[in-house]
């Protein structure tokens, strides 16, 4: 049974939040839990239990919800070891935003390239995709594809953030991203959905 997905934009940084839902077995996760993103659990999530909180990288904008959602649910918090110091740094990172924000939790489970993240009756494949920062991470099923800022429709993600490297990011999408199949629908972490195809033909940024 496929994954049910809710979308939301979130915060001044516009970033994705997306529910997803196994309906097979009435377990959810949080992928990239930016502001807000608790309450946006209790209006999606219709009862179901919040199993896991899925990290594609730890950038400001895609944990500014992690802590409340962490403190209220109690789920596991999944991220690439690449990453910690981000959350690490969190508060200091909001400053240079002008945010003040609370110390955030600190990753349950590190998961690395080639992993497999069970949600009920569904797998994820963890694909370690680096560039944007170093412990950014895509989200594989079967339909589908979380690119987090990595891949965006007719975009990627930008390099110039500590850790970050364009020649890593260009590699990650040649060779790790565009050897998808073609008909995944990319869910990026800003702006819309695309196909793995559409990008690999018309992205102005990394053509396959």
């Amino acid at each position: 049974m496929p994954l049910s997905i809710a979308g939301f934009v979130t915060g001044v940084f516009a970033e994705n939040t997306y529910m997803i839902f196994d309906d097979a077995s009435a377990l959810g996760a949080v992928v990239d839990p930016g502001e807000g993103a608790l309450g946006l659990w209790r209006e999606a999530s219709a009862g179901r239990t919040l199993d896991k909180i899925l990290l594609t990288h730890a950038h400001i904008d895609h944990i500014l919800g992690l802590g409340a959602l962490k403190d209220a649910t109690g789920a596991p918090i999944y991220l690439h070891a690449a990453d910690r110091f981000l959350v690490e740094e969190l508060e200091s990172i909001a400053a240079l935003y002008g945010l003040e924000v609370e110390p955030a939790p600190l990753p349950d489970v590190e998961w690395k390239d080639g992993d497999r993240v069970r949600l009920g009756e569904t797998d994820l494949e963890v694909i370690h995709t680096p560039g944007h920062s170093p412990g950014s991470v895509s989200l594989r099923f079967s339909e589908g594809v979380f690119t987090g800022d990595a891949l965006f429709a007719g975009s990627i993600g930008r390099t110039d953030l500590p850790g970050g490297s364009f020649e890593v990011l260009e590699r990650s999408i040649k060779e790790r991203l565009y050897r998808l199949p073609e008909a995944l629908v990319i869910y990026p972490g800003h702006m819309g959905t695309s196909t793995i195809g559409e990008e690999r033909r018309s992205n102005p940024f990394v053509r396959g």
